[in-house]
């Protein structure tokens, strides 16, 4: 399976086709795994690698408004937000167009773009994420010899950094070894399940994937976070 490189930014020169777009509106529906395939232009935009407040995404609104008046897409509203579908015209076009070799690669998806972003922030941070738990560790044992004990609220405040230093070890190792790179032909959802866990009963099972909660959300692994 190949990927391009990070997600090229359309220019104001850009103007994608109209199986361009028809397939970015069929990818975006696939990747979010939901029970309709319309989908909000920002979700299309992503797919097309457009900025939303640019010439090229006004161009991409022409364009769904031009193929919904053909009758290859369908406009509609879910919870008052405007989506976009393909009709059965526009899966046939699409189909066709496949077959001829007529529809141009699309860019990098962005569910692959955050594997790729978070795979790579992983194999950076690791070693410090582990360094920085180590150093918390070598503090608690510090505390444990004291000759005069701690007064308790420096033990519970070394327990919540304790907890961050281990969960953002835990977050960057999952990113790093055990998120597989997706494939675009299905959408990539964390479900919190691993194969071991059919060993557990249904309690030890919620807790766990309650405690992976988050484990591919690097912004959390900012100092600041509640990671």
């Amino acid at each position: 399976m190949s990927h391009p490189g990070p997600n090229p930014r359309a220019t104001t020169a850009d103007a994608p086709s109209d199986e361009l777009v028809l397939a970015a509106i069929e990818r975006a529906a696939r990747h979010r795994a939901r029970d309709t395939p319309a989908v909000p232009v920002w979700a299309i935009f992503e797919h097309l690698a457009v900025p939303q407040r640019s010439a090229a995404a006004r161009r991409v609104r022409e364009r769904l408004e031009a193929l919904r008046a053909d009758g290859q897409l369908e406009r509609s509203r879910r919870h008052g937000v405007v989506t976009w579908a393909l009709s059965g015209t526009g899966l046939r076009h699409l189909r066709l167009a496949r077959r001829a070799g007529g529809v141009p690669a699309l860019p990098q998806s962005p569910q692959h773009l955050a594997w790729q972003v978070a795979h790579t922030a992983g194999a950076q941070e690791i070693e410090r994420f582990r360094a920085s738990l180590r150093e918390r560790l070598d503090e608690a044992a510090l505390l444990l010899d004291a000759r005069e004990p701690p007064h308790s609220d420096v033990w519970l405040e070394l327990a919540e950094e304790l907890q961050r230093a281990c969960r953002r070890v835990a977050s960057a190792s999952h990113c790093l070894n055990e998120w597989a790179e997706p494939d675009d032909e299905r959408a990539d959802v964390d479900e919190l399940l691993d194969p071991g866990d059919v060993e557990l009963d249904p309690t030890q099972r919620a807790r766990r994937r309650a405690r992976r909660a988050g484990r591919r959300n690097i912004r959390l692994w900012n100092d600041a976070s509640g990671l």
